[in-house]
């Protein structure tokens, strides 16, 4: 996913920038075959890191409207919301859930993890497919263009406005490539991360800068003095799609991304989605 570059220093990165759910249920048996999962897919105590239970990783710090008050455990904030759902159609209770912090850049890194899976954000990418498994994905997040205030992007309210706009993106990022593919005539200056092309912004050496919306949001609200949303770009055909991260070919990828269909098909998601992502972009101008 696009990450802002914020997180080191109290500060996320686009990509973990960003955006929770919850759930709970009764433990299942070590026999009984996980909710959401066929008995041949059903996978054993011995498949977890820890047998019993089902060990949740996100940021070193979560942000809201992700993780409120940055305590995923409370299950409040969109991404602990999915978590706790998650957890409830494996078999796990609340109290079976133990969650531990990663940075971004380390979860994603090929090699062992210290987690069943992990919620922060990632954008499920072919390159990432090499290292990592992902679940199906449990949202989908639309693009959006971020601005200072009192700069050339004010007063800007449709696609011909951005035009004249340096705009900055990450490279080979689905925020620049919607840029791209909306064939408006907008040319994006690329850079290598979210965290270089908003320090740009900050510089005053761009105009704006094109995130993942929840992205947007946060850097809106929590990291970009006197930003705002410019407003939000039309899609593409370019899905910017979140999925659960696993390590590479674990024996859980197809519980878990059974148990996220589950909860898509059943309306669960797009019911977390509304209470806790649905002010995001209120009152933000669409761009046509």
């Amino acid at each position: 996913m696009s990450r802002l570059v914020l997180r080191s220093a109290a500060v996320a990165s686009a990509a973990a920038l960003a955006l929770l759910i919850a759930g709970c249920a009764t433990s299942g048996s070590d026999d009984a075959p996980a909710p959401g999962a066929s008995a041949d897919a059903a996978p054993s105590p011995e498949d977890y890191v820890t047998p019993g239970t089902f060990t949740i990783a996100t940021g070193e710090t979560a942000y809201e409207p992700y993780v409120i008050d940055d305590d995923p455990a409370s299950g409040e904030g969109f991404e602990a919301a999915v978590a706790y759902a998650v957890a409830d159609k494996l078999g796990f209770a609340e109290d079976e859930v133990e969650w531990v912090r990663t940075s971004f850049e380390s979860a994603i890194a090929p090699g062992p993890k210290s987690f069943d899976i992990n919620i922060q954000q990632y954008t499920i990418t072919d390159e990432r497919k090499q290292g990592v498994d992902f679940s199906s994905p449990y949202y989908a997040a639309s693009q959006s263009i971020v601005a200072v205030k009192g700069g050339a992007a004010d007063g800007v309210e449709d696609l011909d406005g951005l035009k004249d706009l340096t705009i900055g993106a990450m490279a080979n990022s689905t925020s620049a490539l919607t840029l791209e593919a909306l064939d408006a005539g907008i040319e994006p200056k690329l850079y290598n991360s979210n965290e270089d092309a908003t320090a740009a912004l900050g510089a005053g050496q761009i105009d704006a800068v094109v995130l993942d919306t929840p992205t947007a949001y946060v850097a809106v609200n929590f990291y970009i003095d006197d930003s705002f949303f410019v407003g939000e770009l039309p899609k593409a055909g370019i899905e910017d799609e979140w999925g659960l991260l696993l390590a590479k070919d674990s024996p859980l990828t197809d519980a878990v991304s059974a148990a996220v269909d589950e909860l898509r098909e059943d309306g669960t998601l797009a019911a977390l989605e509304e209470e806790w992502l649905s002010g995001l972009t209120e009152g933000v101008t669409q761009l046509k």
